[in-house]
């Protein structure tokens, strides 16, 4: 799945390393990302390909999807911990939780192809279920 065109303007997105974006991090500047220059929104890759980790995102959505890893990972980086398990297997479970708690699917629920309103709700899931975690 490459992202083509961007969702915001329609026009092609490129592939740019990380120096195009992020010129001062130089630990990301050889990894690959999709990028529209016009909204000055991006995506990474992952690790060794040209396989976006999500959709394209401007600001406000690349702001989202902060707060919503920083609500979800630490629940299931508990199960890890607790349970003893894989990462892959604690966060396949926090994933599978989380698509029931928002009535998706679990192919669809992924933050990183969530907009903005996904991302605040996963936020509203996490921290109700934190505070009594």
């Amino acid at each position: 799945m490459k992202p083509g065109v961007c969702s915001y303007c329609d026009k092609p997105a490129r592939l740019v390393f990380g120096t195009a974006i992020y010129p001062h991090r130089d630990d990301l500047w050889t990894k690959l990302f999709w990028y529209c220059a016009p909204c000055d929104a991006w995506v990474g890759c992952h690790q060794g390909t040209d396989t976006p980790l999500g959709r394209l995102a401007n600001a406000e959505l690349r702001g989202a999807k902060q707060r919503a890893h920083a609500a979800f990972d630490p629940l299931w980086q508990r199960k890890q911990v607790r349970d003893g398990c894989s990462k892959q297997r604690a966060r396949g479970a926090g994933y599978s939780w989380l698509a029931k708690q928002m009535g998706v699917e679990p192919k669809d629920c992924h933050i990183g192809m969530f907009d903005v309103q996904q991302c605040l709700r996963v936020v509203e899931i996490c921290r109700s279920i934190g505070a009594s975690a």
